[in-house]
C-alpha cells in the first residue's frame, strides 16, 4: 500500500506539472492572437514595453554575466590545460565547445536571468493584479495578454539568446587567457580549434536550450504574477514558486536534451 500511494502522489504530481505546461501553451497561443488580433494600444506601445524588456534583462544583466562567462571559460580551460597531455592542446577547444556552448552557456544564462527578471516580472504582476491595474486596463479594452505578456515574452526570449551568445564570446575569451598563460598559444590558432571542434549540432543545442528556456521562464513569471487572487501578502508566495518552477522546467528540460543528443542511437536502436 505504501507504494502504491508513493506512485499516486507522483502521478499527481507530473500530471499537476503537466497541466501547468498545458496552460502555458495556452496562454502563449492567446497573448500572440490578441496581438495580432487586437491592436488597440499600438505597435509602438508594444515595441516600446518590449524594448524596455530587453534593456531591463539582457543590457542590465551584462555585468554579472560577464563575471560568470570569464571564470566558467577559465575554469574550463584550466581542465583543459591538465588534460592536454592526453589529447594534445586540441582538448581545450573540444572541452570549451562541449561546457561551455552546449552545456554550461545555456543553464548559467537562465539561471541568472531567473534570478533577476524571472522573480521581478512575478512580482510586479503579482502587485498588478492585487492592486487591480488588470481590471483596470480590462475595463479601458486593453488586453493585458497582448499589452502585458506578449511584450515580455518576446523581449525576455530576445534577451536570453543575446545574454546566452555573449556568454560564450567572454568564456571562449577567459579560456584564450588561460591557453595564452599555459601554451603561449596565438589567438588564430584558438580560434581554429574551437571552429574545428564547433559543429551543427551545437548551433541546434544552442537554440532549442535557449529558445525553451527563454519561452519557459517569462511564462511562468506571468503566469504565476496572474495567479494572486486578493492580497499582496500572496505575492512573495507566488514569486517564489516561479522560482522554483522555471529552474526545475529549465533543468528537466536541458537535461533531457542533452540524453537525447549523447544516447539517441542508443534509445532509438532499443526502440526498434
Amino acid at each position: 500500500m505504501t507504494g502504491l500511494t508513493f506512485i499516486d502522489s507522483v502521478g499527481r504530481k507530473l500530471l499537476d506539472q503537466l497541466q501547468y505546461f498545458f496552460q502555458m501553451l495556452l496562454m502563449l497561443y492567446l497573448s500572440v492572437r490578441a496581438t495580432l488580433k487586437n491592436q488597440s494600444h499600438g505597435l509602438r506601445t508594444i515595441f516600446g514595453i518590449l524594448s524596455l524588456q530587453i534593456f531591463y534583462t539582457g543590457v542590465n544583466a551584462l555585468p554579472l554575466v560577464t563575471v560568470l562567462a570569464m571564470a566558467t571559460g577559465c575554469v574550463v580551460a584550466l581542465q583543459g590545460v591538465q588534460l592536454s597531455i592526453l589529447g594534445g592542446v586540441s582538448m581545450i577547444g573540444q572541452l570549451l565547445v562541449v561546457f561551455v556552448v552546449r552545456e554550461v552557456g545555456p543553464l548559467l544564462t537562465a539561471l541568472v536571468v531567473i534570478a533577476r527578471s524571472g522573480t521581478a516580472m512575478a512580482s510586479e504582476l503579482g502587485n498588478m493584479r492585487a492592486n487591480r491595474e488588470i481590471e483596470a486596463l480590462e475595463s479601458m479594452g486593453i488586453n493585458p495578454l497582448s499589452f502585458i505578456v506578449f511584450p515580455r515574452l518576446v523581449g525576455g526570449l530576445i534577451s536570453v539568446l543575446c545574454l546566452s551568445l555573449y556568454f560564450i564570446f567572454i568564456s571562449l575569451l577567459g579560456g584564450f587567457l588561460v591557453a595564452k598563460f599555459a601554451h603561449d598559444i596565438s589567438f588564430n590558432y584558438y580560434m581554429t580549434l574551437i571552429l574545428n571542434s564547433l559543429t551543427f549540432n551545437d548551433a541546434y543545442l544552442f537554440l532549442i536550450k535557449n529558445t525553451f528556456g527563454g519561452v519557459m521562464i517569462f511564462a511562468i513569471s506571468c503566469q504565476q504574477g496572474f495567479s494572486v487572487r486578493k492580497s499582496p501578502t500572496e505575492v512573495p508566495a507566488v514569486t517564489t514558486q516561479a522560482v522554483v518552477k522555471s529552474i526545475l522546467f529549465v533543468v528537466v528540460f536541458n537535461s533531457s536534451v542533452t540524453v537525447l543528443f549523447y544516447f539517441k542511437d542508443y534509445l532509438f536502436s532499443g526502440l526498434l
